[in-house]
């Protein structure tokens, strides 16, 4: 990914290092020196790139339980536990990344629609209580420091007047330089923010479904994404093929180009062409549809990280494009462009992806179906048994002696 692809940032989540009380996870005892970061250490991630630390991964996975004025909810490996608002404050002291997130009272899903008065009023009274001791945490340290973090609070979606106090803290903190950046959660947030951190970057946790999202929340002010449809498009074994600005041989094609295509499809079995033609990535570059799809069908991870690669690599040159467009004073007409040119939504692919990890999927109550297929059946089930009840036999064992399955060869065509 280093070499084939210009990631310039990572963000980590705390919950994914956390397991059992008491908070003592293995990256805290990465030897370092005092100018370096262990959690930069421990996920091998070099000096030039930024190390961005929150609580929470993204998208976040919804959690029973609630937040309270001292911690917040989270999913570990090991389950279900809340974070306290101290321990998250001395794992960014410990890991010393280049950003730390603030912690922020969020709800997700559709009950954020449904938040009542005293609810909002709460999320902002914790969200400042949090913010406040971030900041103060921090101040204590010397100014020369190299390791000292950039904090990054965040703007909630409840309204300017909600979260009066909160605004007016921070406008306080950018005076004195105590906080670098602001965390949208929502799009319509945008209005919130009082002139004076008008000048700050902006980071959208805003989960955008493609990128005609992007573009859109571009226009209205963001200046960073979380990209979370990248993975779920390489899961569902889509190679996206989007360009920005649109070539000018595919503006306004009818009907629309589709931003990506399903790679389990029959029809590149036999392709062997590369996953986009003008990309010039390492899947793209050293392989061609027909492996990746072979790939794909077997299971292979080998897939699922090639198709990474160039997704990752079709982003890059999305954004790219982008700023290019900016600088030309084009972006309005490009976007409308790209508007006429490809589908709003992703294509829904045919892949399930590798087996779903506990954070992939929402918790549903007790009764909900398990997320992976088993990988083993019982002999003595009934689909596996023939008319007469007995097992069939090319179940249990090949039709052919070894000898001549390799005189054959294994996954060759006959």
């Amino acid at each position: 990914m280093r070499e084939n692809t210009d990631i310039k940032g990572i963000y980590v989540a705390l919950e994914d290092f956390l397991e059992r009380l008491p908070l003592n996870p293995p990256a805290y005892s990465v030897p370092c020196p005092s100018d370096d970061s262990p959690l930069r250490r421990f996920v091998a991630l070099q000096k030039n790139a930024l190390l961005v630390l929150g609580p929470r991964r993204l998208p976040p996975t919804h959690t029973p339980g609630s937040n309270s004025y001292t911690s917040i909810s989270i999913l570990t490996s090991v389950g279900f536990r809340n974070l306290e608002i101290s321990d998250y404050i001395c794992a960014a002291r410990k890991l010393r990344p280049d950003v730390v997130i603030g912690c922020a009272d969020i709800v997700y899903g559709e009950a954020r629609a449904k938040l009542g008065l005293k609810r909002k009023e709460k999320m902002g009274e914790r969200t400042l209580a949090w913010t406040k001791a971030l900041l103060t945490e921090f101040q204590e340290e010397q100014e020369s420091s190299d390791t000292k973090p950039t904090i990054w609070a965040p703007i909630l979606p409840i309204g300017g007047e909600m979260q009066r106090e909160l605004l007016e803290y921070l406008e306080e903190a950018v005076v004195l330089g105590d906080v670098g950046g602001l965390i949208i959660y929502d799009i319509g947030g945008i209005d919130a923010i009082p002139a004076s951190l008008t000048t700050l970057p902006r980071l959208a946790f805003t989960e955008p479904r493609g990128p005609h999202m992007i573009l859109d929340e571009i226009a209205l002010g963001i200046d960073i994404f979380s990209l979370p449809f990248l993975n779920a498009a390489t899961d569902a074994g889509v190679a996206l093929t989007f360009r920005f600005p649109v070539p000018s041989h595919g503006k306004g094609q009818q009907p629309k180009t589709v931003l990506g295509l399903d790679m389990l499809s029959p029809q590149y079995i036999t392709d062997l062409a590369p996953l986009e033609t003008d990309c010039d990535c390492y899947a793209c570059a050293q392989h061609h549809c027909a492996f990746v799809q072979h790939l794909l069908s077997a299971n292979e991870m080998l897939g699922w990280v090639l198709l990474q690669v160039h997704n990752h690599a079709i982003a890059d040159a999305f954004f790219t494009g982008i700023r290019t467009s900016i600088a030309n004073v084009t972006y309005a007409d490009d976007c409308t462009a790209f508007e006429k040119t490809y589908e709003r939504e992703l294509p829904i692919g045919t892949g399930v992806g590798p087996r779903i990890r506990g954070y992939q999927f929402q918790p549903s109550g007790v009764t909900m179906k398990k997320p992976n297929p088993s990988a083993y059946k019982k002999l003595q089930e009934p689909e596996l048994l023939s008319d007469n009840g007995t097992l069939e036999e090319s179940l249990i064992s090949p039709s052919v002696y070894a000898r001549d399955l390799e005189e054959m060869g294994f996954a060759k065509q006959s």
